[in-house]
């Protein structure tokens, strides 16, 4: 009698630096589905892979910043269109999860995408101003990225919500760590295998799979993490980051939309991860 065939699972790595490393801790986690069957394994990122991924972010975010916001535009679209002809694994990721049909999900992920490709060389515009001064001088208030942001994605929409709170800190100019879903990690990996494969350049975006317990405190305290957004919508997570970013001064933002539709752009949201700077400039010079 020929032996039954077991299945060969995958073990989905980390993301970090435009590469895919195990963690270094060698740690894994299961990833079942809603009737508790296995889906494979997933990398459990340490403090260790995050400082790594901190390292490779700053490395990537000035030249991500001192691209045009044009350039920015057009490779958060091209992102997006590499999603719309993915968007079938996707959809298979987001339906093994959670045993629902991702097309929806899907659908409005890569829509929210576009609509942040389209804020990127518009948000500047609308949120500067010239201010009147007492003085013979021109005087000017424009917002510039923040610098390493670190993010806290949601568990549910697991893809949906992780776009959300990644988009408006790269149209910024920042570059990011991200936090995927606790309860549904694999929609992320696929995310990663999608964005290493388009324009981004390699430590923009980091994508770490993980418990949020262990690596909030890591997120608020690291010195050279300029600001954190939690859109976990968890009280006690919120309370951590809160606590270890008054150590340092650090910006916290929580990104959670009022009416729960993570489908829903907020351009405001892009200010949060932006530091507003004022030029002055004498007249007739």
């Amino acid at each position: 009698m020929k032996a039954k065939r077991l299945a060969v699972l995958k073990t989905s790595k980390l993301f970090i630096g435009g590469a895919f490393p195990r963690s270094e801790s060698g740690r894994v986690l299961a990833a079942t589905g809603p009737a508790g069957e296995p889906l494979g394994n997933y990398a459990h990122a340490s403090r260790k892979d995050f400082r790594d991924a901190v390292v490779k972010a700053r490395a990537a975010q000035g030249k991500w910043a001192g691209s045009s916001a044009y350039l920015r535009g057009q490779i958060l679209y091209r992102a997006a269109e590499i999603m719309e002809t993915r968007r079938a694994e996707l959809e298979a990721e987001l339906r093994r999860a959670t045993g629902k049909s991702g097309e929806a999900e899907v659908t409005a992920t890569i829509d929210l995408l576009v609509h942040y490709a389209g804020w990127t060389d518009k948000y500047g515009a609308l949120f500067s101003s010239v201010n009147p001064v007492a003085s013979p001088h021109f005087n000017f208030t424009f917002p510039e990225p923040t610098g390493v942001v670190a993010v806290i994605a949601p568990d549910a929409p697991a893809l949906l919500g992780l776009v959300g709170v990644i988009a408006p800190a790269l149209v910024a100019g920042n570059a990011v760590i991200a936090l995927a879903s606790e309860r549904h990690p694999l929609p992320a990996v696929a995310l990663a295998e999608i964005l290493a494969t388009s324009d981004l350049p390699g430590g923009v975006v980091n994508l770490l799979t993980g418990r949020r317990a262990e690596l909030a405190p890591q997120f608020a305290e690291h010195m050279d993490v300029n600001a954190v957004i939690d859109g976990s919508g968890d009280a006690a997570i919120a309370r951590t980051l809160q606590a270890g970013s008054a150590l340092n001064l650090k910006r916290f933002a929580a990104q959670v939309p009022p009416r729960g539709d993570w489908a829903e752009g907020n351009p405001y949201w892009i200010l949060d991860t932006a530091e507003f700077k004022t030029a002055w400039h004498p007249l007739g010079v």
